[in-house]
Formats: structure tokens, C-alpha cells, sequence
């Protein structure tokens, strides 16, 4: 067909012209043209003039003839009308190419073409919504304020489109390149709809990479009105783009709060897809049980003819009871029917398949990020995924937890609001991760694990009778095998504790109070709810915990030392020795810690342990200790601990019953340790009323090299026995016929001293006593008469203070 016979010379120069009007007038009479073509059905014509308008014109390097075969084609498409559908795949290509046209009144008439032939197509336009959506995108960022208002009046059209007809338009046309796999979205939608959710995502997820914030503005304005669309539900793609979207929220005010708002909508819709599948999951249960409950009614019926196995219709019940018993897929039974909604109807929630994993997985670099709000958002995800998402959570507790302790400080004043907002959601997801954590069964072994719908759960399936559903799974023989019903499952525990423990101990390092404190109480509770599991004494975490001991703060400590302590109760012996020998080895490298929180350490321990077992363990670990200088300052240490702590006053009570047989070991383990330190040695024996063998013991510091180390020590001893804890002393020098020895060691301790406010204090103290005329009651003890003291051998345990002391004396000459 010859040119003049498709479009008249007249026509040709008006569609070249530069004037609008005139190609206007052009393509007015197109539209004439077309129209009578179709009317008269000569789809050939009209062929040939959309081919004319694309290749000489559209197709034209010359600008005014790209503006007219653009106009052109919006006449031809509004002349055919609903017949468009058949012409669109000449029409729509042409005018997507001059979107990206250098000229921008090219650009902006392609956009004014392509409205109308949208406003004409309707549903039809969908098949190329892909391809018009990635134009718009590029458009929405364009510098030319009138392609820019041009691309937003095609942008409300096609959305208003996508809104009324996405979900079920489907093309006039039997086009095969329409289907696509829509095994991912609601099962309700036709799988041949002129536009594919699944065909679209993954433009979505190459364009939400976009920097340009009218470009982001655009995106997430498309987001919000597909995620408004019942029966699309995009929240079942999120993972697709939402790492993309949450860098959205980087961006100036208007992109950050649109994007604020569709991401709590579909926290919002998540939460409702959970809560419909809990009452899926009820409704199923409830269900299979009333079916059971009708089979063992209908078995119980025909039990003779069951056991007889002849007939049909036993055959029947008994393979129909069988059928029921296989694994129950409690998600994948839809309550539409039970709720008198009918089949197809939607229901917000139900048929939504949401991949919590892989949204996890993408939230969790983004816990980290410099960007406030992106960090507040991941944060709040996550803690509601706490709730929602449970196993998905509880298997990347690792990660959490070296993501949200490293930023638990106290909120100061002078910061940021949104910064508090962010610790404030910190403190929470620790908090309720924890909880969640605590809360979860220990699964020590894959064993049996009572299924949802087990008897443990029985009380909550109402209106269902627990007791009637057990008697008839305990009546029916045939069903009530253990095997037959899917009470039985291995199941590898998801919660990886040594990872957490890692996690945890890297922790220590951080420069925060808040986040050391919360690490450690995540250890105690970890350890108490699975002591065999977590922290044994050669995993590489047991020389950390010593270490922290050292710890500037004193909460961190205390806590340190409590775990510790919980380690050890629950630990074999061979753990609470090495841990007392490794502690010992931590005072004698780090001096510094033994003098600033030696007391608090070992008072904690007391506390917490068998304050007995402490000493006694201490007390064999010192007498073999080869570094004798520490061996005295630690049981200087532990002795002023023992007389002045109240975490020791069960100890001291026991030591001062010499009559028993336990009293009379303590003593004897304790001391051979003591004499290490002469003072320590003396004031162990005032404190078990040994007073004989402590007035035997001064008769010894007279080979002793009276150092001004040793008189400060006696001086802090005056001070002692000055204090509540020797009041019984003080009162037994009121008993002098019953406490000889007790003046001799006093009056002994008076001779070592030189003239000091300790000897003054002493001096009273006996002149006030002799004054009384108590001395002359002193008797002298009968030969063969036994004391309380004759169960211990004083005489090796003196011989063994001054072979020690005399190791010390070397010792100190070597060193001078």
C-alpha cells in the first residue's frame, strides 16, 4: 500500500509541523481515519497508517516529527477504543522509546500519548505495566519541570488502573507471554491477569536501589498503593525490596515519612497474617478432633466387624480412621469454610506466605546503622519479630545480641531525641529477647516433643473436653499407636548456644557498664537454664570470666563473681578447685586487684559458696605455695576477712567449737596456711579460744624479726579485738579462772608493742580488768587435767609455725 493511500501529503506536513495546533489538526484527521477503518473492519489501513506513525514519525530523527507521530498515535489508539488491545503492541513500543528522548518536549508529549492511550486501553495497558512503570520511574526525577507534571498525571492514571483492575483484568487477548508463576501470591487471583505481581518484583528490586529522592518518592508511592490492593498482597515479596526501602529512610522528610508509614503498614499486616494463622491453626485443631472423636464412635460401632475383617463397609471405617491419622498440616487448612466466608472470598492474612528468615536476614545489618532511623526501624522489626517470628528470632540470637548490647549506656540529656529513642528500643529487645529466650524449653536431646495439639495442650482447644479426647485415644486400639499419630519428631535445637556465649563474651570488651552488666546476666541465665550445655572449664571462657574480675566497675564484678559461683555449685570438684587455684594465681600476678577487690571477691564467693569449702581449699592451695611473700599477704587478707565480714560469721562460730571433731579439723586446715603471717597465725587462735597455744605462739615472735610491718598488723589487731566481733573475748576477761591463758595473751601482745595509741587502748583496757582484783583468781591448771584444747597437737602445729616463719626469714635476708 502506497504512502498516499495511508496518510494524505496534508496530513504528513502537519504531523511534521512545528506549530502544536496544527499537529493537532493532523491528528485529528487520523482519528478520522482510524476510526472509519475499524468501523469498516479494514484492519490492514489501519496497519499501515500505525506503521506510517511509527516509522516515519515516532522512529523520526527530526524532533517536530516525533511530537507528531506521538499525537498521532494517541488519536489512532482513541479512534479504536476498546479494539486498541489488538494494536497495542504497535503503539505502546514507539511511545516508551521517546520517554528517553533527549528532547524534552518529546519526552513530555510521550507521556501526554501514552495517557491517552491508557485512559483508552484501561486493563489492556497492564500487559506493558512493567515497561510504562520503569519509564515513569526515570521520568519522576527528570530536570524539566513540565515532564516532571507530565509523568505525575500518567503515574495517578495507571495507578488508578493497577488499583481497580490488577487483581482481575484479564487480556482480551490469548497471549502466551501473559502467563507467568503466581505460585507465590493468593491462590484466589487468575493466574492469567493482564498484570504479574511476580513479574514486576524483581523491576522493583533493581529499581529500589535508586539514590534520587523524587525517584524514591515515586517508588514507595507505588509501594503504598500496591500494598492497598486486597488479594495482591505484596507483603508476601517484602524480602525482595525491603533492604532497599529501609534506605529510604535515610532521606529528606517527605521520603522518610512515606516510607515510615508503608513499612508499619505491613509490620501492621504481618501481624494480622500471624494472628489468622493462630486461628487457622485452632480451628484445625478443634476440627481434627471432633473428627477423631466421630471415627472412634463410628470404629467403636463396627469393632466386631473390624476384628472379624469381613465385609466391606469394616474395610471402609477402618481405612477411613487410618487416612485420619497421617501428619495433620495445621497451616495449610483454610478456615474460609468454617467461618461462612465461601470459597474465593478474602480474608486479610490468609494465604500470605511471609518468609521471616529471609526479613531477619536482611534487617540485621541495618541494627547497626549509622543512619538513626533506619536503626529505630530494624530495632522495632525485631522486636516485634519476638513475638511473631520466635524460632526464626531465638536461631539468630547471636547475631542480636552483638548487635543491640553494645549500645546499652544510660541515656544522657544532652543527646539526640531520636538517639534516645533508638537506646530505648535497644533496652527493649534485649529485655523481651531475653524474656524469650528464658522462657523457651531447653531441648537437651532430639527426643519427644509434645506436638500442639498433645495433652499438655488439651485445656486450651475448647470447647473440646481434654478428658474425653485421652479416653478415646486410650480406647481405640487401632489408632492409638504412638507412631500412627505425629506425636513424635526430632527436632535439633535452634537456639545455638555456644555462639550466644561467644557473642556474649566478646562483650566484655565494650567500654559500656550497661552492655558488660547485660552480657553477664545473659550468661547466668544461660548457664542456670542449661548448666551442661554452656561455659565448662575448658572452653576458653573460664580464663575471660577470671579476668573480668578486674573489671573497673564494681556491678560487673558482682555479677562476674556470681557466675562464677554458679559455675562452681553446679560443677564437679575438679572445676571449683582449679577455679580457686586459678583465682589465687590471678591475686598473686595482679597485686593491685588483690588489695582494691580482693575483699569484695572473696566475701561474694562466701556468700554465694560454701564458705567452708572456700577457706579450705584456699588454705591447701597456700600452704603449698611457693611464693611465700604472697602466701602471708593473701592470709593476711583472708584472716582480716574472716574476722570482720559477716559473710563469715557461720565460719567463725564453727571454729570456735574446738570440742567437736569438725571444729577441731577446720582449725588445723586453716592454721598450717596461717602461719604464713604471724599476726594471722595469733588472731586464729583468739578466735577459736585457743588462747594456751596463742600465748606459746608470742613466746615465738621473740625469734621473729619485729619488722614495722608486723607491729602495724598487731596495732590493726588491738583495734579488733576493740571491735563487736572479740566482745565475747573482752567479756572472758571476766573469767579469768576459766581463761588463764587469755590475760597472757594480751599482756603478751602489750610487751610487743611500742608506745602508740594501740598500746594506750590495751593498757586500759587490761588495767581496768586488774583493777577489779580478777588477776589473783588466776589458777594453775592440774597436770592430767584435759581442756578443750587437747584434742588438736598444739606442739606440731607450733613446731610447723616456726619452720615456716623460718623459710620467711631466710627469704627476707635473700632479698636484702
Amino acid at each position: 500500500m502506497s504512502d498516499v493511500l495511508v496518510l494524505s501529503a496534508q496530513i504528513v506536513r502537519g504531523l511534521n509541523d512545528k506549530a502544536y495546533e496544527k499537529r493537532k489538526a493532523a491528528a485529528l484527521e487520523v482519528e478520522k481515519l482510524i476510526r472509519e477503518y475499524s468501523a469498516s473492519k479494514e484492519t490492514e489501513r489501519v496497519r499501515a497508517i500505525l506503521d506510517k506513525l511509527v516509522q516515519d514519525f515516532a522512529y523520526s530523527v527530526n524532533a517536530n516529527a516525533r511530537n507528531g507521530g506521538l499525537i498521532g498515535l494517541a488519536a489512532a489508539s482513541i479512534a479504536l477504543g476498546p479494539d486498541v488491545a489488538a494494536y497495542l503492541d504497535d503503539i505502546v513500543p514507539p511511545v516508551l522509546a521517546c520517554f528517553a528522548d533527549q528532547d524534552s518536549r518529546v519526552r513530555y508529549y510521550a507521556c501526554e500519548s501514552m495517557y491517552n492511550i491508557a485512559k483508552v486501553s484501561k486493563g489492556e495497558i497492564l500487559r506493558y505495566f512493567n515497561e510504562v512503570f520503569d519509564a515513569m520511574s526515570k521520568l519522576a526525577a527528570d530536570s524539566e519541570l513540565s515532564v516532571k507534571n507530565g509523568a505525575e498525571l500518567l503515574d495517578r492514571l495507571i495507578k488508578d488502573i493497577v488499583a481497580e483492575q490488577s487483581t482481575t483484568y484479564v487480556s482480551i487477548l490469548a497471549h502466551p507471554s501473559l502467563s507467568h508463576d503466581d505460585s507465590m501470591g493468593p491462590v484466589s487471583m487468575p493466574r492469567t491477569t493482564a498484570f504479574s505481581l511476580p513479574r514486576f518484583i524483581p523491576l522493583l528490586s533493581e529499581r529500589i536501589r535508586a539514590k534520587n529522592p523524587f525517584t524514591r518518592n515515586f517508588l514507595v508511592s507505588w509501594i503504598t498503593v500496591l500494598d492497598s490492593i486486597p488479594d495482591l498482597e505484596l507483603v508476601s515479596f517484602l524480602p525482595d525490596f525491603l533492604d532497599g526501602l529501609l534506605q529510604f529512610l535515610s532521606d529528606p522528610n517527605d521520603v522518610r515519612y512515606a516510607t515510615s508509614s508503608v513499612l508499619a503498614n505491613f509490620l501492621a499486616e504481618i501481624r494480622i497474617t500471624v494472628e489468622v494463622k493462630e486461628q487457622q491453626k485452632q480451628q484445625s485443631m478443634k476440627t481434627y478432633f471432633l473428627e477423631q472423636q466421630k471415627l472412634s464412635e463410628t470404629a467403636s460401632d463396627a469393632g466386631e466387624s473390624i476384628k472379624d475383617g469381613d465385609g466391606d463397609d469394616a474395610t471402609l471405617v477402618k481405612s477411613s480412621i487410618n487416612s485420619a491419622d497421617g501428619d495433620v498440616n495445621w497451616d495449610a487448612v483454610s478456615i474460609s469454610e468454617t467461618e461462612g466466608k465461601g470459597k474465593g472470598s478474602w480474608v486479610p492474612g490468609q494465604g500470605v506466605v511471609i518468609s521471616y528468615t529471609r526479613i531477619v536476614e536482611i534487617l540485621m545489618p541495618h541494627l547497626s546503622s549509622h543512619e538513626e532511623e533506619i536503626q529505630a526501624t530494624a530495632l522495632k522489626w525485631i522486636n516485634e519479630f519476638i513475638t511473631l517470628a520466635k524460632d526464626v528470632i531465638i536461631a539468630f540470637t547471636p547475631q542480636l545480641i552483638s548487635a543491640v548490647l553494645p549500645s546499652l549506656a544510660h541515656l544522657v540529656v544532652h543527646i539526640l531525641y531520636t538517639h534516645i529513642h533508638v537506646e530505648i528500643i535497644k533496652l527493649e529487645v534485649n529485655r523481651n529477647l531475653y524474656k524469650l529466650i528464658l522462657e523457651t524449653p531447653t531441648n537437651t536431646n532430639p527426643s519427644l516433643q509434645p506436638p500442639p495439639y498433645s495433652s499438655a495442650h488439651l485445656s486450651s482447644v475448647s470447647p473440646v473436653d481434654s478428658s474425653v479426647l485421652l479416653s478415646h485415644m486410650g480406647n481405640n486400639k487401632e489408632t492409638n499407636s504412638i507412631n500412627t499419630l505425629p506425636l513424635i519428631y526430632e527436632q535439633a535445637d535452634p537456639f545455638d548456644y555456644q555462639e550466644t556465649v561467644k557473642a556474649l563474651v566478646h562483650q566484655f570488651k565494650n567500654d559500656h557498664e550497661e552492655t558488660r552488666v547485660a552480657s553477664l546476666d545473659w550468661l547466668l541465665m544461660l548457664h542456670k537454664k542449661a548448666p551442661k550445655k554452656i561455659l565448662a572449664i575448658d572452653d576458653g571462657t573460664f580464663p575471660v570470666l577470671l579476668k573480668t574480675l578486674s573489671d573497673q566497675s564494681e556491678e560487673v564484678v558482682k555479677r562476674d563473681l556470681q557466675l562464677l559461683a554458679q559455675l562452681s555449685s553446679s560443677s564437679e570438684d575438679e572445676f571449683f578447685t582449679r577455679f580457686m587455684v586459678d583465682l589465687l594465681k590471678l591475686f598473686s600476678t595482679d597485686r593491685r586487684l588483690l588489695e582494691s577487690r580482693g575483699s569484695l571477691i572473696i566475701r561474694h564467693l562466701c556468700s554465694s559458696l560454701n564458705s567452708e569449702r572456700i577457706y579450705r581449699t584456699f588454705a591447701e592451695i597456700l600452704e603449698r605455695e611457693e611464693d611465700i611473700e604472697f602466701a602471708s599477704n593473701m592470709v593476711q587478707n583472708l584472716n582480716s576477712i574472716l574476722i570482720t565480714t559477716p559473710e563469715l560469721s557461720d565460719l567463725r562460730k564453727r571454729l570456735k567449737n574446738l570440742e567437736t571433731k569438725d571444729g577441731q579439723m577446720l582449725f588445723t586446715a586453716l592454721y598450717k596456711s596461717w602461719c604464713h603471717n604471724p599476726v594471722s597465725t595469733f588472731s586464729l587462735c583468739l578466735l577459736a579460744q585457743a588462747y594456751e597455744h596463742a600465748a606459746n605462739l608470742l613466746q615465738s615472735f621473740a625469734d621473729l624479726d619485729i619488722t614495722v610491718n608486723l607491729l602495724i598488723q598487731i596495732d590493726k589487731l588491738v583495734q579488733l579485738i576493740e571491735s563487736p566481733v572479740f566482745t565475747y573475748l573482752r567479756l572472758q576477761l571476766l573469767e579469768p579462772e576459766k581463761y588463764p591463758y587469755l590475760f597472757k595473751c594480751l599482756y603478751g601482745l602489750l610487751m610487743l608493742l611500742p608506745q602508740s595509741s594501740a598500746f594506750a587502748s590495751l593498757k586500759n583496757r587490761l588495767t581496768s580488768v586488774s583493777s577489779m582484783g580478777f588477776l589473783h583468781l588466776i589458777p594453775k591448771r592440774p597436770k592430767g587435767v584435759p581442756t578443750k584444747e587437747d584434742g588438736i597437737k598444739f606442739q606440731e602445729l607450733l613446731t610447723h609455725f616456726r619452720a615456716v616463719q623460718t623459710k620467711h626469714e631466710k627469704t627476707r635476708k635473700q632479698c636484702n
